[in-house]
Order: structure tokens, then C-alpha cells, then sequence
């Protein structure tokens, strides 16, 4: 659930490949779920380094853009990233919430979202697996 300012929160992470997957993916949990998983349960996250890389799809930027977050041929997964002031808002978006209700648009503090492409970047962008054992 959003935060009491209507913020949401952002949490990345990724799936280190074989043995447990097909190749690295990433997660991008929103308030706790897993986006990708909810909106379309057959896809799977793009690989990190195309989603993290510092100016990437993800880095927000004045002008919205539509990013897809998934990897492979099948149906994705969009989403429209711009910057609003201090907040990054995610829009074109439909997934059930926590409530089960659609959940069309979020917002991110633009700090704590920064920080976080900051540090999923660190750990899993370079394009290679995250590390045995991590999330």
C-alpha cells in the first residue's frame, strides 16, 4: 500500500539465472508486490543491465517515456516513467493491488527511487547474474 503522502515504494531485485532460471531477470516490487508477476503472470523481468544502466530506461527524465520491463517475445509488460517535481510516477499501468483493486498509476519519491536504481545497479546492472544466494 502507498505510503500516507501517496508515495510508493520501490525494491529491485534479480533472479541470478541457471540453475534457478532460464537467464537473469529482474524483480521490480512496488509497495511490497511483484509488478511484472501481477500484471502478466507468464513474463518474466528484463535483464538488469538493460533496465539499470545509469540514464536507462528507468532513470527518470522530464520528457515520459513508455519502458518495457519485460524480456522475451510474449505479451509484456509497459509502463510510462517522467519526473513531476520530486516524484517519479509509473502510469499505463494495470495490475490488481494488495486490495485487489486496479492499480493504474504510482508514485516514487524521487529520492528513495534514485537510491534504489543507484543500488540495484551496483549489485546486478553490469549485465551479469546477481551474486549465489541473493534475491
Amino acid at each position: 500500500m502507498p505510503r500516507r503522502n501517496g508515495t510508493s515504494e520501490l525494491l529491485i531485485g534479480a533472479c541470478p539465472g541457471p540453475p534457478l532460471c532460464g537467464d537473469v531477470h529482474t524483480y521490480l516490487f512496488v509497495d511490497g508486490l511483484d509488478l511484472v508477476a501481477r500484471s502478466n503472470a507468464a513474463a518474466v523481468g528484463a535483464p538488469p543491465g538493460r533496465l539499470l544502466r545509469p540514464g536507462g530506461p528507468l532513470w527518470p527524465a522530464e520528457r515520459a517515456r513508455t519502458v518495457e520491463l519485460t524480456a522475451g517475445d510474449g505479451p509484456g509488460v509497459e509502463v510510462r516513467v517522467r519526473l513531476r517535481g520530486l516524484r517519479v510516477v509509473w502510469s499505463g499501468l494495470m495490475y490488481p493491488g494488495a486490495d485487489e483493486r486496479p492499480v493504474e498509476e504510482v508514485r516514487f519519491d524521487l529520492r528513495q527511487y534514485l537510491t534504489e536504481l543507484e543500488r540495484a545497479h551496483a549489485r546486478w546492472g553490469g549485465g551479469g547474474g546477481a551474486p549465489p544466494g541473493s534475491p
